[in-house]
């Protein structure tokens, strides 16, 4: 399988040909060889790249959630480094279009709602159209598949965690999505994806070829960001999501939780395609500052079929059994899981004692009107 950087290389490199180019990425930002993208433009003798642009986590993905990003110079190219999260900022200036001619982005999404670089995606797509200038998006596949699941959000709840209406798990890779907020969502830009080539979305990201680069600190694996579609919503609690231990998103828990019987009521349900397994963690040094050094009580999910696992459905049931057991002990941040949640709805009907099944149903027509506004953008059969 190829992605789209080597793609652009053997058949599109017209489109960044003798023209000073400007590249959005980090160190996903890799051919098949795992050579980066940096260096494959920066040493072509027909490509000027001039400046470099970082998203959240910065160029090197080192930095932690939510940290501001200054803008610096690359040591080994001396290009200048333009942060795209830095205060408000979120977007190139005009300013920092003025002598580029082409603006390229190359990154590697998970396949969910919250993850911002698709959102750096269609600001920096906003602000290219407006200096007038292509933009190029050089495709990944997306390492969790095409499965469209969970609830679609609230055009009212907009932020940098979901700026568009689109699904929890949108089954869509970066270009496809630049395809739909284009055609769909109105960001106006002279758009060009060049796609992957030779990817089986079925087959898992394994059979790619392609390492995995962790996109962010604590998205260390596949299996990280196949359970973070449904976990991240426990970031609006104050359960932890296992950040500060070597399961990320693959574990919850709190000090007054019990692993076993929460376990047990879980797996009850017969949620398809996981195993739910009782699990004690301590975080060390967790970046969100939750219950750091306190063992924890809580659940580690296994994706046993990942093929029929819904990480949606799966952390809605742990959200309702989790909530059931916890009593006074349980704290929503509001704002912020509504943010993720994408309406202040979910939240509303958990604390009402509304039932998994009723919440799932709920979330079905929104989900199957999205998947039809999507089809004509894609680029890869499903």
């Amino acid at each position: 399988m190829l992605p789209g950087v080597e793609l652009l290389f053997r058949d599109s490199l017209h489109l960044v040909s003798n023209r000073r180019v400007g590249l959005i990425t980090n160190p996903t930002g890799t051919d098949a060889q795992g050579r980066s993208t940096i260096d494959r433009l920066y040493e072509h003798p027909d490509v000027a790249l001039t400046t470099l642009f970082a998203p959240e986590h910065g160029l090197r993905a080192t930095e932690g959630e939510g940290q501001r990003i200054e803008d610096s110079r690359d040591p080994a190219t001396g290009l200048p480094v333009v942060s795209l999260y830095a205060g408000s900022k979120r977007a190139p200036s005009a300013a920092d279009l003025h002598a580029i001619d082409v603006l390229v982005f190359d990154m590697q999404d998970v396949g969910a709602r919250y993850y911002t670089y698709v959102y750096t995606m269609s600001l920096a797509m906003e602000a290219a159209g407006d200096a007038g200038i292509p933009f190029v998006v050089l495709d990944r596949p997306n390492p969790i598949g095409l499965a469209v699941q969970g609830n679609v959000l609230d055009p009212a709840f907009a932020t940098f965690v979901g700026l568009h209406p689109v699904p929890m798990r949108h089954g869509m890779t970066a270009g496809e999505l630049a395809r739909l907020f284009r055609g769909a969502f109105g960001v106006e830009v002279d758009l060009s994806v060049v796609p992957v080539e030779g990817w089986d979305p079925a087959a898992g990201y394994e059979a790619t070829g392609l390492e995995w680069i962790p996109p962010s600190p604590n998205m260390p694996s596949v299996a990280s960001a196949l359970h973070y579609p449904g976990t991240c919503l426990f970031e609006g609690t104050n359960l932890s999501v296992g950040r500060g231990t070597d399961r990320p998103f693959q574990q919850v828990g709190a000090p007054w939780l019990d692993a076993d019987s929460l376990a047990a009521r879980l797996t009850r349900r017969n949620l398809p395609g996981v195993e739910v397994l009782p699990v004690r963690f301590v975080p060390r040094d967790p970046s969100d500052g939750k219950w750091a050094d306190r063992e924890l009580e809580g659940v580690r999910l296994r994706a046993v079929d990942p093929g029929a696992y819904d990480p949606t459905l799966t952390s809605l049931a742990v959200l309702v059994e989790a909530r059931a057991m916890a009593g006074e002990a349980w704290e929503w941040n509001v704002a912020h899981f509504d943010r993720l949640a994408g309406t202040d709805r979910l939240r509303a009907d958990v604390e009402a004692g509304e039932g998994v099944d009723a919440l799932h149903r709920s979330w079905a027509a929104d989900r199957e009107a999205f998947e039809s506004l999507a089809d004509p953008y894609r680029l890869y059969p499903r």
